[in-house]
């Protein structure tokens, strides 16, 4: 059989007799105990408790089992952990595989609870941190330690969105320390519009709470292994305690049947709301990936297959206090909440020092106020007319 395309496979991923039951989603399965019949029956769920046999509840159960083989799938990966959150993935999938007297190269335009992890808890555990421009290539090779043991990378940027030029990454780190663990954060791109795998990348990680649930009322992390990290990473999880309810793990796999047409709808009306906001005199530079003048369009040309809905744009004003309360307190259908992925539309804005500070590395190369946008599903026009009544806020 000819291999299947993405909108199938997101259709079709998970959901085996074994686990629909004879339904067409995934049964849920909530349970803590899993009862064996016999002494026999214990000693094969034992034995095959990491390949899906139902062992006990925090190995997960058939709901968990379908979600991870669906994502698995879709990821091309050994297997895929489940987590209470996507922080939560990063910081798991990290310490899965550091040790005291470790070092960690981190991109330092990673979303900002990640770099958090590293100063505030990596530290107490003597590991250490090298935070390096978001923007460079095979120079990374430059920074690369012998105890390098992880390479952390977020491609596009948080919140400024430039697109990293991963395959030369990805060689240059080889070429240095063959051993060290690539993980990407890969939630822009909902493990769909760039497969990380199949570009060097060891560990795919997303914050599933965005696009694979989509309607902002769950939370889930989840990790994609490749051959080689898949024993280590589940098992270490799994010590640490971490796992996700059962109603949470259904949640994300219905949210994978419909991701495929969210994403495109979310892609196209992002790219008229992008487009129509580089046009604006207000405007200084759009950072959406699929536009020319966004730091690493010809990565995003190269390597991905679209957009998602989340982008950013750049005012040629800083806006003082007052007048950025007046242009946030005033929209309609863009509401302002941290998180994004799902159906409506969001907005948050940071000044430039606020960006800089959290920017250990390359720094901000701008001074006017940057707004971070969501396009949801709403219609383009209702979103661009709410954005036009934004800009005659600022002028009054």
């Amino acid at each position: 059989m000819a291999t299947k395309k993405i909108d199938t496979t997101l259709v079709s991923a998970g959901r085996s007799k074994r686990y629909t039951q004879g339904s067409v989603n995934s049964v849920i399965q909530r349970a803590s105990s899993l009862v064996f019949d016999t002494v026999a029956d214990k000693k094969r769920a034992t034995a095959g408790r990491a390949k899906g046999e139902l062992f006990y509840g925090r190995r997960g159960t058939l709901t968990h089992f379908s979600l991870q083989d669906a994502m698995t799938e879709l990821e091309g990966g050994a297997g895929c952990v489940l987590y209470p959150c996507g922080a939560a993935a990063v910081a798991n999938a990290i310490l899965s595989f550091v040790a005291a007297g470790d070092h960690v190269l981190m991109s330092g335009a990673v979303y900002e609870p990640t770099q958090d992890f590293c100063t505030k808890i990596l530290s107490k555990l003597q590991v250490t941190t090298t935070f390096f421009d978001h923007c460079i290539g095979s120079e990374i090779s430059a920074l690369v330690q012998p105890n390098t043991r992880v390479v952390f990378l977020e491609s596009p940027a948080s919140i400024t969105m430039e697109v990293q030029d991963i395959p030369a990454i990805v060689a240059a780190v080889r070429s240095k320390a063959p051993d060290a663990i690539i993980m990407l954060d890969n939630t822009w791109a909902a493990g769909v519009l760039f497969n990380a795998l199949e570009h060097g990348v060891d560990i795919s990680i997303q914050a599933g709470t965005k696009y694979l649930i989509g309607h902002s009322d769950a939370m889930i992390g989840t990790a994609v292994a490749n051959a080689r990290c898949w024993d280590q990473l589940r098992e270490n999880s799994y010590l640490m305690g971490q796992m996700v309810d059962a109603d949470t793990a259904y949640m994300a796999s219905r949210g994978l049947r419909t991701l495929g047409t969210r994403l495109r709808q979310h892609e196209e009306s992002g790219l008229q709301v992008a487009e129509w906001l580089a046009a604006r005199p207000e405007v200084a530079r759009v950072n959406h990936p699929a536009l020319a003048q966004c730091k690493g369009h010809e990565f995003w040309q190269r390597d991905f297959t679209g957009s998602s809905g989340l982008f950013s744009f750049i005012l040629h004003e800083k806006l003082s206090s007052e007048q950025l309360a007046h242009y946030l307190d005033g929209f309609h259908h863009f509401s302002m909440a941290y998180s994004w992925g799902g159906y409506e539309s969001l907005i948050l804005a940071n000044q430039p020092e606020e960006l800089a500070e959290i920017r250990p590395a390359g720094g901000v190369d701008f001074t006017g106020t940057l707004v971070r946008l969501h396009i949801g599903l709403e219609h383009v026009a209702d979103l661009i007319e709410d954005l036009q009544a934004g800009f005659e806020r600022l002028k009054r």
